[in-house]
Formats: structure tokens, C-alpha cells, sequence
């Protein structure tokens, strides 16, 4: 699903006569007849030219799809197209953008356009891997960071999308993720390691993920997880994703500091895959939930819309602009309402991509670091397994010990491997009798034996993901003046490139960058350029400004998906009565 979806050809997807259950609540309050063979319960998705049925058309939301199991790649490839370019377009030209302006002594805390009760405040987010993606699109060199700027002038510039439009709206704030990464970074390494103590206020040890943890940034992932094996949740992890805790920062921060309602904010992450359009949907995500409220959900949600890569170049066609044409200069953004998190969101310095993290994110290498940190003289040694995409890390002291053992595990083809290894065998019900079925002998041990796996649905990774620009999209080879369709072995080559450019970054920003990690490594316990206690005395910082316990704002739940698609509706009776005959009973 991941890598291969695209609004483009989403009829691929779909299957005629796929049944669609719908709660009981969606139903109509006076049904029409119906007759003998058709089920009251039951709409069926038509496709075009198919005769149809009398049942009225069903409201069926991306919420409902993320509650039924029943069509993994159907209902939700339709429906993840509503989050889309278009939407962004519709908030732009439904009302003007509210403004926020500084007051009389430089503080940005004035609000202006309230008076229209459906003006937002418009931000964004963006991934590095989006970044990347774009600028191997430019070429000639371009860096990430400068196809970052670029993206800015788009949505913050006089030459973007505020030059078009019926309002002139454009976004106020425009913040690379990450920030939230480093923060997911240092918060997963406390969850794995479980050493933080009442300094990062955890979940209480019922809750916490078990070993080994598996990685919770990746939603086609878990949402496979989820409906598929529900057995591996109990081990993903429960921090959020960089794209969950951003919105969740930059709602309850801006709503808390402008004095504005949350629903006020719309918040629009930049991503390169899908399957985060999702993972924005999901109940779990919204204020009604996190903040424990009482609510049963239906809250504001943390991210109001995602669009992924391919779908930057779309917005900007819509409004008639060369988004390669746009420059690559600043932007000069209003100062964040508290300075704190002004300079968290907004360093003096941006981050790097280390080679050795990976391109996503680098959850696993800032764990093995960590660990590596608190055994003066240890080594980290690396094993490939049986593809690229399975590669083994171990942390091994000075002393010869092994003192930590985990896995990289990208695609699909791998993820399947994993699960059938962490299924548990069940008990036999013969007196002695082995155990039935699960994963058994040396190779589930070697997996329980890790303490972490680093879990991602592409293969490759993060800038592989399948909202990214392709070789064989018409701009690229527009852009490259190819005559010929590319092959695997341009994609490869593409990929690389990609990947190149994820890891660049200006010189001088690189040098100075290097040169400070090689100062600060090892003082005040700085990891990679990542000061855990600075990222800690943030987020606490926030916690005190949303007025919200840190565990409800960093952390998140999962829950077994089970579908009803294609059932039948049983009375209790004929369940007892199934229940009997499977037991030998009979009446």
C-alpha cells in the first residue's frame, strides 16, 4: 500500500461488489423495504456502470475506514485523496488567514481577523525526507535545507500561494519536524532503556511497550499491525510519531499562548507517504482523547491535513507557479508566541542527517548511541542479514560482553518475517502435549532476545516512501530529458540521489555543524548534536504551558482492529446455537 498508492490510479485498488458495513448510527432513521435477500445492515460500495442497489448512498468517513479491517487498500485509498492539495486550496480560498502581528513591544501575542468565525491560523510542517525528495527534483546541486527554503517561499512568500487565491492567505509559520524528531528521539530512548525516572514523568510499567519495542513512526506499519496481528502490539512503541507530536506541540502552544480555540488552528504536515494521511485520522490523535477530558472523541485533531510530496508540485501548479522557479532565500516568519519554544522549533543551527541513522529518522541509531554513551570503550557492531533491509546492531562493551542486541527490519517482505517470529505458540490442550503453532526454537529466541527493532513499511526507508517524487514521474523525466520509460535500475539510481541529498546540507551549515557535534559529544551528555536534558526541560516547559501531564501529550494507545465485512449479522441465539455444534453438543 505504501509504495505503490497514488490518488492517480486508485482504481486499481477496487474490487466490483465490496461490501461496506457502516455503524448502526449511520443508518437512515426510516429504512425503505427491503426484501428477503438483502441485508439491512449491509451497503455495497458501487463502482461506476454497476447497477446499484436501493439501499441510500452511505456517509462513510476515513475514521470508519480506520475501524474496519475489511478493505486494507479499497475504501481507504478513496478516501485518503480527502486530504489532498485540494483541501489546502479550500482553506485558503474559504476565508482569509487570521494574522498574528507582534504587540508594542516586539511579543507576538496579537491575533487579527477573529471577528471571522471561519478564519484559522494556518502552520506547517515539513519532513526532511520531503525536502530531499524535492531537491534531487531540482538537481543541480540543490540542497535539502535549500529545497526546504523553497517550500517556504511557497507557502509563506509574496510570490507562493498568497500571490493567488481570493483572500491572499498564506501560512504564518512553516517548522521542520525535526525538532519533534529529536524529541521522539530522546523520549523512545527513555522507553526502550527505561532509566528516565520521574524526570520524563513515564507511563507506569503496565503500560509501557515490552521488549522487544518495536517502532510506532511508521502508520502503514501499525495500521498492519493493527488488523493483522494484533498479538505484536503489546511490543510497539507508545511514543508518538514526529508528525503526531508536532501537531500536538503546535496546537496546544499556539491555542494556550494567542489565547485561540485549537479548532482556530489548521495545522498541514508535509510528508512522504500516504499512510500518514491515516495516521492524522486517527481517534487517538485528537484533543478529545489526549486530554482526558471525558470526551468519548470527536475532538480537534493534531494534524488537520497531510499532503505528501508529489502533491507540493500539484499545489503549486493549481496556482499557476514553477515551484523549481521559486528561490531559495529566508523567509522571515513572526517569532513563536514563547520564546522557549521559539528557539526549540527555530534553532540557531539545523540538524544534520547522519549517513549512519538511516533516512528515517534514526530511532535505532540514537538508542544504540545511547547505550554506547554509558559504555565508555564499547563498540557497535553491524551484521547485514539476509537482504539490506535486515541488519542486525549490537553494543558490545570493552569487556567483550554483549550489552545490547537490536534489528532493523524495512518492507513488508521482512515485517512478515518478524511477526510470525514474535506469535506466540498456543497451549496444548492434550495433557503433556507440546505447544501448537508460533515461531519456535533458536529463531524466536534470537528475536525476543532484542531489546529493540527498528520497524518501516518501505523498503529503504523514509525517502522511498510513496508520496516521494519517482523516476519515472512525467517532471522527472521532463527534468532529465529522458526518451525512454525508466527502469528498476534508474529508480535505484534515483533513489540514491534522493538519499544523497537527504544527508546534504549547506557547507558552511555543515562544517559549523560537524565542528560543534566534535566539541559538545560527550559534555552534558550531547548525543549526535541531541542534548537530552535541553529536549527534556522543553518538554516539560510545554507540558506547563498546555496544562497537560507530559505521558498524555508524548504518548499514544493501539488497538486490535476487528472487521465485520462479509459477516453475518448473528442473533445471540444462532451464536449459541453455531457455538453448540462446534462443540459436539447439538440441542
Amino acid at each position: 500500500m505504501s509504495a505503490i498508492l497514488s490518488v492517480d490510479d486508485l482504481n486499481d485498488f477496487i474490487s466490483p461488489g465490496v461490501a461496506c458495513i457502516k455503524p448502526i448510527e449511520t443508518l437512515p432513521s426510516a429504512p425503505p423495504p427491503i426484501t428477503s435477500n438483502e441485508n439491512p445492515l449491509e451497503y455495497e460500495v458501487i463502482l461506476d456502470g454497476q447497477p446499484g442497489g436501493t439501499a441510500p448512498p452511505a456517509q462513510v468517513s476515513l475514521t470508519d475506514c480506520l475501524a474496519c479491517s475489511g478493505c486494507v487498500t479499497s475504501a481507504e485509498a478513496v478516501l485518503v485523496s480527502l486530504q489532498s492539495h485540494n483541501e489546502v486550496l479550500s482553506v485558503l480560498d474559504g476565508a482569509a488567514a487570521l494574522r498574528v502581528v507582534g504587540d508594542a513591544k516586539g511579543n507576538t501575542s496579537i491575533v487579527e481577523g477573529l471577528q471571522d468565525d471561519s478564519a484559522k491560523l494556518l502552520v506547517a510542517s515539513v519532513s526532511p525526507q520531503t525536502r530531499a525528495s524535492l531537491a534531487a527534483a531540482c538537481g543541480g546541486g540543490v540542497t535539502e535545507q535549500a529545497a526546504g527554503r523553497m517550500i517556504e517561499q511557497l507557502f509563506m512568500g509574496e510570490t507562493g500561494l498568497r500571490a493567488g487565491g481570493k483572500h491572499g492567505s498564506g501560512f504564518t509559520w512553516v517548522v521542520d519536524t525535526n525538532s519533534a524528531r529529536e524529541a521522539c528521539l530522546v523520549v523512545g530512548a527513555d522507553e526502550v532503556l527505561g532509566d528516565g525516572g520521574s524526570r520524563s514523568n513515564a507511563l507506569q510499567p503496565a503500560d509501557r511497550a515490552v521488549a522487544p519495542v518495536l517502532t510506532s513512526s511508521c502508520p502503514g506499519w501499525v495500521c498492519y499491525a493493527e488488523k493483522t496481528h494484533p498479538y505484536v502490539l503489546p511490543h510497539i512503541s507508545r511514543v508518538k510519531s514526529p508528525q503526531a507530536l508536532m501537531g500536538t506541540l503546535l496546537k496546544t502552544t499556539l491555542s494556550r499562548t494567542l489565547n485561540i480555540p485549537t479548532s482556530r488552528i489548521w495545522h498541514l504536515a508535509i510528508m512522504p507517504c500516504f499512510d500518514k494521511k491515516l495516521e492524522a485520522s486517527r481517534e487517538e490523535l485528537t484533543d478529545a482523547v489526549w486530554a482526558r477530558d471525558g470526551k468519548s472523541g470527536g475532538g480537534v485533531r493534531d494534524v488537520d491535513c497531510v499532503i505528501t510530496t508529489k502533491e507540493i508540485l500539484m499545489l503549486a501548479a493549481s496556482r499557476g507557479i514553477d515551484f523549481f522557479n521559486l528561490p531559495s532565500s529566508l523567509v522571515s516568519q513572526p517569532r513563536f508566541p514563547d520564546s522557549e519554544m521559539h528557539d526549540f522549533l527555530f534553532p540557531p543551527q539545523k540538524s544534520s542527517q547522519l549517513r549512519a541513522a538511516g533516512s528515517s529518522g534514526g530511532n535505532l541509531h540514537f538508542i544504540l548511541r545511547s547505550v554506547q554513551s554509558r559504555h565508555p570503550g564499547s563498540q557497535i557492531k553491524t551484521t547485514q542479514g539476509r537482504n539490506a533491509d535486515v541488519v542486525e546492531h549490537i553494543v558490545i562493551a570493552a569487556s567483550g560482553e554483549i550489552v545490547f542486541k537490536s534489528v532493523r527490519y524495512y518492507g513488508f517482505r521482512n515485517i512478515q518475517n518478524l511477526v510470525r517470529k514474535l506469535k506466540p505458540a498456543k497451549a496444548s490442550r492434550m495433557p503433556g502435549g507440546k505447544p501448537i503453532g508460533g515461531a519456535r526454537g533458536p529463531a524466536v529466541r534470537t528475536v525476543l532476545d532484542y531489546a529493540y527493532a527498528e520497524v518501516m513499511a518501505c523498503p529503504g526507508g523514509c525517502t522511498n516512501g510513496g508520496g516521494q517524487i519517482k523516476v519515472d514521474d512525467q517532471v522527472i523525466i521532463d527534468r532529465k530529458g529522458l526518451t525512454a520509460k525508466p527502469g528498476p535500475q534508474e529508480q535505484k539510481t534515483w533513489l540514491a540521489e534522493v538519499d544523497e541529498a537527504y544527508f546534504s546540507a549547506d557547507e558552511g551549515d555543515a562544517a559549523g555543524n560537524k565542528d560543534a557535534d566534535i566539541a559538545n559529544q560527550g559534555k552534558d551528555g550531547v548525543i549526535d548534536g541531541i542534548s537530552p536534558s535541553r529536549v527534556w526541560n522543553t518538554l516539560v516547559h510545554w507540558s506547563s504551558i498546555a496544562g497537560v501531564s507530559l505521558d498524555q501529550l508524548v504518548y499514544t494507545s493501539y488497538r486490535e482492529v476487528i472487521s465485520d465485512v462479509g459477516k453475518s449479522q448473528m442473533t445471540d441465539t444462532e451464536r449459541v446455537v453455531q457455538l453448540a455444534g462446534k462443540l459436539g453438543g447439538g440441542w
